[in-house]
């Protein structure tokens, strides 16, 4: 495995848990997501992002500010709150980009 592939593995399981932590991202109150227990049903299961999302960027915006797209969004901002870190968000968006 090379080390842009190790860093890229990394990544994507420092998102998981970010996504998956009830304190943290929590994705999984509001998003079915493979894997995830006692799913929320408010927003889209996360399936086939790649489609939904062919540009890794749109859906990194989409997750830290989902109000810049959709003003009536119950999707919480979470870059511009502050909730999450920008490197939080990138690792949660390799994450869910692989789903």
């Amino acid at each position: 495995m090379s080390v842009s592939a190790a860093d890229e593995a990394s990544s994507v399981e420092k998102g998981k848990e970010v996504a998956f932590d009830r304190k943290k991202g929590n994705c999984l109150g509001c998003h079915a997501i493979a894997g995830g227990d006692l799913p929320g049903n408010i927003g889209p299961p996360l399936i086939a992002m790649k489609a939904r999302y062919p540009d890794r960027q749109k859906l990194y915006d989409q997750i830290y500010d989902a109000t810049k797209r959709n003003p009536n969004s119950a999707m919480p901002p979470f870059g511009r709150h502050k909730a999450l870190s920008d490197q939080e968000i990138s690792d949660i968006t390799d994450f869910i980009w692989t789903l």
